[in-house]
C-alpha cells in the first residue's frame, strides 16, 4: 500500500464544496470515484482544506492510499482520464511517507480573492471574480487589512456555523493590490476559520468604497461580534492557491 500526495486544481462552480454532501456532487466525491476506478475499490481522500460551494482551487493538496505500482506521471494521467468531464484535474502526484497527512502536516495555507472593479460585468471571468462596479480604493483596503495581522480572536470574521473549537487564529499576510480593473487580496495563515477570508473581504469593501476608514477594521476585530463586521463576500472570487508543508511532497517531481 502506497500513500500518494496529489496537487489539484478545480472550478468549484458546479460543486457543493469539497466535502461529501447529500445535496449534490462534491469535489471529493468525483475525485474519490475517479481514483476508485483506478485502484479497483472504494477510496477516501483527505484534503488540506475543505473549500465551500463555489470556491475554486489552484493549489489544493490531498492524500490517498492505494495499492498499485505506477509512476507519478501515469497516476496523474489515469486519474485525470477518469475525472472527465468534471472541472477537476490532478496537476502533480508524489509518493509520500505514511506519516504524511495532507491536513495535519500542513503548516500554512494561502488564498487569493479577486474583485473585478469596473462598471461592466464579467464575461470571460464570470464565476471567477466578485464584480463590484463602484470604484474601490485598494490602497485604503490594504491599510485596513494590516490591522488584522497577527494572532487575534477572529469572532467578528467567523461564520456562525463554524465548528472550530477556538476563534483564535494567526493571520500572517493580508495584502490588497490593484492590477488594472482587478483587485487581488492575498491571505496566508496556518489555518482559517469558516468563511474567515470571505468575511474579511466583505468588510474590506466598506473601506474600499469609503464608508469605513482603515482603522475601523481594528474596531470590528476588537468587538468580537460577527455583527460588527461586514457581509460575507460571494464564493466566486475565492481560490485556494497553495498549502505549505515542512518539506513539499512535490519538490522532486516535475509537472506532467
Amino acid at each position: 500500500m502506497a500513500r500518494w500526495a496529489l496537487l489539484l486544481e478545480y472550478d468549484g462552480t458546479p460543486f457543493v464544496g469539497w466535502q461529501y454532501q447529500i445535496t449534490g456532487p462534491s469535489v471529493q466525491s468525483v475525485l474519490d470515484d475517479a481514483i476508485g476506478k483506478l485502484a479497483g475499490g472504494k477510496i477516501i481522500t483527505i484534503a488540506a482544506g475543505r473549500t465551500d460551494s463555489g470556491v475554486h482551487a489552484s493549489g489544493q493538496v490531498v492524500h490517498v492510499d492505494f495499492d498499485r505500482e505506477m509512476t507519478p506521471a501515469k497516476v496523474v494521467a489515469a486519474i485525470n482520464f477518469h475525472l472527465k468531464p468534471h472541472p477537476v484535474a490532478v496537476v502533480k502526484a508524489a509518493i509520500v511517507p505514511e506519516t504524511f497527512n495532507a491536513r495535519f502536516s500542513a503548516i500554512g495555507r494561502a488564498y487569493c480573492y479577486r474583485i473585478l472593479n469596473r462598471p461592466a460585468r464579467a464575461a470571460l471571468m464570470a464565476r471567477r471574480v466578485w464584480h463590484i462596479p463602484q470604484k474601490l480604493d485598494a490602497a485604503a483596503m490594504h491599510a485596513g487589512a494590516q490591522f488584522l495581522l497577527g494572532r487575534h480572536d477572529f469572532t467578528s470574521f467567523r461564520a456562525s456555523a463554524c465548528q472550530a473549537s477556538s476563534p483564535l487564529r494567526t493571520l500572517d499576510r493580508l495584502d490588497v493590490r490593484r492590477d488594472g480593473d482587478l483587485i487581488e487580496i492575498t491571505a496566508e495563515a496556518r489555518s482559517f476559520l469558516h468563511h474567515q477570508v470571505r468575511n474579511m473581504v466583505g468588510t474590506l469593501r466598506f473601506v474600499g468604497v469609503g464608508s469605513w476608514q482603515p482603522e475601523d477594521m481594528a474596531r470590528a476585530l476588537e468587538a468580537r461580534d460577527r455583527g460588527a463586521a461586514g457581509p460575507t463576500a460571494p464564493p466566486d472570487g475565492l481560490c485556494m492557491t497553495g498549502v505549505k508543508y515542512p518539506i513539499s511532497p512535490f519538490e522532486e517531481t516535475q509537472r506532467v
